[in-house]
């Protein structure tokens, strides 16, 4: 077996894996050993690893033994034996790191071992999947295994409710989707109640396909919202502008950088059409957003190509996967910017509840572990962003899947008509076909054509993604010819059917070059599955698109030179070097943009963090009253420190002391300023502090313990969200326009982490202040209850939209100030009425 690893010798990683194999060679070892065991000595085996475990034995120790367990438990239960290869990836998976397996090479059973391992200690495992079918389908089948040694296996899905998802994270592995963890996650950390919440401590997480989740998706924040009132008008006038505008006469637009701005003939235009003096006034602030967000509906995002319009909405098309992603909008008035733009009806704009990135998710795990047929090529970003390495390991068979060199034509039809006339003839021969594209306008293009040919296909994009796992169980048929987007099917092997390896197996035929080499890579992977035949190739021109961002102008005219004419391909290594060279610029840019969203997230995640705690130290809490009187101490602190800071007490503004307490702590009789004169500072505060504690003794004898420990759970948490909320969407607003502060001279970063800091303050501030002033002065009610900040909360990004549950809030009456008119009808004020 140990002859498996010499190919790899020449890789980076083949000490690890030679250490690695050192390990796996001790499993098969026990082999013997175990297969003596009955079913039952089995099962007691995990007990046995939990006990050794609690009496502080390491995983690490316990890794051989256990992993050699798995094996034979999956031999009797699943009649699969794991391979040699299997073993590696599931050491590196323990490790912490990314376990590289080509398509077909079996991941799945693969993770099976460290997840087993990891489960022992009890805290709870995570398998994430990229959809809710692959995880419906991996717990089911590897459930039987988990369930024999004795685990609990739990699943969970959107639209479950509470108990059921309380019940899936108590289980000792928990199989759901990257957005249910972070969704769920986040509504922990709205929940009113602490029984509310659904997850345990986050401990140990197994990514499957970990490049889709933690690379493509990286710059996709979850976030879930509630509606802001907006009028659709402006939307609606500034479509019917930017409709007008022409290119390069009213507006430029850079396609490499995906840029679009007004020029200087827009902005008069602007100012006409909109009867306004000067499009960037501060008054106008509004107005030239949405001209901007209407601007790059029209010029940026393309129909079919970035979204699909159905059933009357707006629905985004993932770029990596080709999906549809119903449920998720673009942020910022985007979303609505094409819904005028489509003549569709324009919706609300959201406002931010709670957010994250699947970045900082992810790295709030104790450990995390991956498992991809592709992911060296962002072996750097894995490293510095998540600190894992990626392991290749080998394939249990030679792969014998011939990857031919790229063929260029000179423009899109010329490649077009190569590429339809290649796959009829493999396709008369009877080999399966599947045909790779970037976009849905493209795979319809190709469709089309092969319609004209008389060529029987299936097309698999976001249109018809239903049919999804239908289409991919054919695609490997005799005959079968498959259009899909990128990595539609992925997840899933294509498998071939009966006689197509006498006709060379399956043909994977790229339509384009992806502007990451990883996406090429899984596609080629499709072909070639465990040692079958299989052949891959790509048709490119020099009008792609990457190629036209890189500067294709000199190859084109060198053909033109040459007299080459359409349908006449090169093939060579120069253009080939000259692509995969874009490729990494690409690759390179698009890291960069990662860490630099992460180095910004970063600042909103440590106050996340800090929020989150304090939040859960609320509802954890018997008795909150020392946490508000140090509340209360501050602002006093504050307002004391403000009024007194010349160095002559006779110019202290006492009097400005007395109005802030008598209007958000005491009564009017109860401070003068002639009780606060010749006392310094820190007298001033503890005087009035001592009969702030009298006053909230008095409120305590008012109401019961469990009446007064409610009404200060309400306050807080009611102000804590509210504050948050407002935070965030500051915290978004700085972040936008931060930028513009390099053309001072300034780094952006820096002082979006100092004035991020700043806002953070003013809003801890600002929570202390609220809180000191309603628990003081509110009156307070028996019918107490705790409510939401805002209704209709909904998941809006990374899934489908899902309302919350929420609790009922009983309508409270309007608390009634001091100099109100009393309620009860005698035409005095309340406080010399029935508020004495």
């Amino acid at each position: 077996m140990r002859g498996l690893l010499k190919k790899v010798f020449g890789d980076p990683t083949a000490k690890q894996l030679k250490k690695y194999g050192a390990i796996a060679d001790r499993i098969e070892s026990l082999e013997p050993e175990m297969k003596l065991l009955s079913d039952d000595a089995l099962k007691n085996k995990t007990k046995e690893f939990q006990e050794r475990y609690e009496n502080g034995e390491s995983l690490d120790d316990m890794l051989v033994e256990a992993y050699a367990v798995v094996r034979e438990a999956s031999q009797r239960v699943l009649h699969m034996r794991p391979y040699y290869v299997q073993l590696l990836g599931a050491i590196a998976m323990h490790e912490g790191n990314i376990a590289e397996m080509k398509t077909g090479e079996g991941k799945t059973l693969a993770s099976t071992m460290p997840v087993y391992l990891n489960a022992i200690t009890k805290k709870g495992v995570h398998v994430v999947t990229v959809n809710d079918y692959l995880a419906d389908r991996d717990a089911k089948e590897m459930g039987q295994l988990y369930n024999f040694l004795g685990l609990t296996v739990g699943l969970n899905m959107s639209g479950m409710s509470k108990e059921e998802k309380r019940d899936a994270y108590a289980a000792d592995v928990t199989y759901g989707t990257n957005n249910e963890f972070g969704f769920d996650y986040l509504r922990d950390n709205m929940v009113l109640y602490k029984e509310q919440m659904v997850q345990r401590p986050l401990h140990y997480a197994i990514i499957d396909e970990v490049d889709s989740i933690l690379i493509d998706e990286a710059r996709t924040p979850l976030i879930i919202s509630g509606t802001a009132q907006k009028s659709a008008n402006l939307y609606r006038q500034a479509d019917s502008f930017a409709s007008t505008l022409k290119n390069d006469e009213d507006y430029t637009f850079d396609e490499k950088t995906k840029n679009v701005q007004l020029t200087e003939e827009g902005i008069n235009k602007a100012e006409r059409f909109f009867s306004v003096e000067n499009l960037y006034d501060l008054s106008n602030v509004s107005l030239t957003h949405h001209i901007n967000q209407a601007l790059k509906a029209h010029v940026i995002m393309k129909r079919d190509t970035d979204y699909v319009v159905q059933e009357g909405e707006v629905v985004i098309v993932d770029q990596f996967t080709g999906r549809l992603m119903k449920g998720r909008r673009y942020s910022d008035g985007l979303h609505q910017a094409i819904e005028a733009k489509e003549g569709l009806q324009v919706q609300k704009e959201s406002m931010t509840l709670a957010t994250i990135t699947f970045q900082n998710l992810f790295r709030m795990y104790e450990k995390l572990a991956g498992m991809t047929g592709t992911a060296k090529t962002e072996e750097e970003e894995f490293r510095n962003i998540y600190n894992m390495d990626v392991v290749v390991i080998p394939t249990n068979r030679l792969i014998q899947r011939d990857d031919r060199a790229d063929l260029i034509y000179k423009t899109i039809e010329g490649k077009y008509r190569a590429l339809v006339k290649d796959i009829k003839e493999r396709h008369e021969k009877g080999q399966p076909i599947l045909v790779g594209t970037v976009a849905v306008e493209t795979s319809e293009i190709i469709s089309q054509q092969l319609k004209k040919a008389g060529v029987k296909h299936n097309v698999l994009n976001a249109k018809n993604h239903f049919r999804e796992a239908e289409i991919i169980l054919e695609a490997g048929q005799k005959g079968a010819v498959t259009i899909a987007t990128n990595m539609a099917g992925r997840g899933t092997d294509i498998k071939l059917g009966e006689g197509v390896k006498e006709v060379g197996g399956l043909a994977v035929i790229g339509t384009e070059r992806h502007e990451s080499r990883r996406i090429d890579n899984q596609l080629r992977g499709r072909a070639g599955r465990q040692g079958d035949p299989g052949v891959s190739q790509f048709y490119l021109s020099m009008e792609d698109e990457l190629m036209r961002r890189f500067g294709s102008d000199n190859m084109k005219n060198m053909m033109d030179r040459l007299g080459m004419d359409d349908d006449q391909p090169i093939e060579s290594k120069m253009v080939s070097r000259a692509v995969e060279s874009a490729q990494k610029r690409v690759e390179g840019n698009n890291f960069d943009a990662r860490k630099t969203l992460l180095s910004y997230d970063d600042v909103l995640r440590q106050q996340r963090e800090i929020i989150y705690k304090q939040r859960f130290e609320v509802l954890d809490s018997a008795n909150l009253r020392e946490i508000i009187e140090g509340m209360i101490q501050s602002t006093l602190d504050r307002v004391v420190s403000t009024h007194t800071q010349d160095e002559l007490d006779e110019n202290w503004d006492l009097q400005s002391i007395v109005d802030y307490v008598r209007a958000n702590l005491l009564e009017q009789a109860e401070i003068t300023v002639d009780h606060l004169k010749g006392k310094e500072p820190e007298e001033i505060t503890e005087f009035i502090m001592d009969k702030v504690k009298a006053k909230y003794d008095e409120k305590e004898q008012e109401l019961s313990d469990e009446q007064m420990r409610e009404f200060e759970k309400v306050i807080l948490l009611r102000t804590v969200d509210t504050k948050w909320m407002d935070h965030i969407d500051q915290m978004d607003q700085l972040r936008q326009g931060i930028h513009l502060r390099a053309y001072g001279q300034t780094d952006p970063l820096r002082e979006y982490q100092m004035e991020g800091f700043a806002m953070f303050e003013q809003m801890i501030a600002s929570i202390e202040e609220e809180v000191t002033r309603y628990i003081m002065k509110a009156q307070i009610r028996e019918n107490l209850q705790r409510q939401e900040v805002v209704k209709g909360a909904t998941a809006v990004s990374g899934g489908n939209h899902r309302e919350q549950k929420k609790r009922k809030p009983v309508v409270k009456k309007e608390t009634v100030r001091r100099n109100d008119p009393c309620p009860c009808g005698s035409g005095k004020k309340y406080k010399q009425c029935c508020g004495r």
